[in-house]
């Protein structure tokens, strides 16, 4: 029984050392997860966070970040990604999310705003112009002396329309 079994047991191993590498396949797994404590009922007005192109709801309660074009949520140790605010969320591994999502101020709900609030219509519109034109740059407000401040939401309207 032992002879027999260390022979099969042989067997397998010669027969997977000449098994050619194009033989393996891979397996990608695609899950749509429904995130506990998270429905927004209507578009959330938005902020920058100082020093990136990250916009955070900050009357919504939990961790959500849209950056170029999708919004993220860590969420349990894991990171997620959607189209929309409220999902469909689906997983995305660490090695995914974007660097200016994982380089975040620590308490950057905290500092205060150096913009208006951007409503969430303005800023779907508007997001990849803003970063373009280097809206949110310390040193384009320094340069202008304003800081950014005092703009209203009309002077977030009417930027890169079109682009």
């Amino acid at each position: 029984m032992k002879k027999r079994l260390i022979l099969v047991l042989g067997i397998s191993l010669l027969t997977a050392a000449f098994v050619p590498a194009y033989a393996r396949a891979e397996v990608n797994v695609s899950v749509t997860v429904p995130l506990p404590g998270l429905v927004i009922p209507a578009p959330p007005p938005m902020l920058v966070i100082p020093g990136t192109y990250v916009y955070y709801p900050p009357d919504v309660g939990v961790e959500i970040f849209f950056y170029r074009g999708y919004w993220y949520r860590p969420h349990g140790g894991g990171w997620y990604i959607a189209s929309g605010y409220n999902g469909p969320w689906r997983t995305i591994g660490m090695g995914r999310v974007p660097r200016p999502l994982l380089h975040l101020p620590a308490h950057y709900r905290s500092l205060p705003p150096r913009h208006d609030r951007i409503p969430h219509a303005d800023m779907r519109r508007n997001w990849r112009s803003w970063e373009h034109d280097r809206r949110w740059d310390e040193r384009r407000h320094e340069d202008r002396g304003d800081r950014g401040r005092g703009e209203g939401q009309e002077g977030h309207r009417g930027m890169g329309r079109g682009r």
